[in-house]
Parts: structure tokens; sequence; C-alpha cells
């Protein structure tokens, strides 16, 4: 992982692109990633806006 930089995905979105880009950054699948935010907590959404917010578009700097 060294030099992976945490980015949201533009190949793999469904709302902004952020549980892909936590899949493609771990190298994991990206519907596990989306399990996992809607199994454990009614919270997450307020995670994944603000992860939606501060994690920049891939091919930013």
């Amino acid at each position: 992982m060294a030099g992976n930089k945490l980015r949201k995905s533009s190949n793999d979105r469904v709302l902004f692109g952020v549980c892909g880009g936590i899949a493609e950054f771990f190298g994991i699948s990206s519907l596990l990633v989306r399990v996992l935010f809607v199994i454990l907590s009614p919270l997450d959404f307020i995670l994944y806006i603000i992860l939606a917010i501060i994690i920049p578009n891939e091919g930013e700097e």
C-alpha cells in the first residue's frame, strides 16, 4: 500500500464513490464495503456523507 492514497473511485461509483475508493485502497470487494456500511450502524449514513465531503476525487491532488 506504499504510495496508495485514499480517493473516491471514478470507476466504481454508486453515490459518490466512497465505498469504491475504500475498496480500491484496501484491495477488497466494493460490495463487501457497501454491505459493511449497511450492517454496522445507522450512523454510517452520517459517516458516509462526511467521507464524501473530505475524501478527494480520483485524479485530484
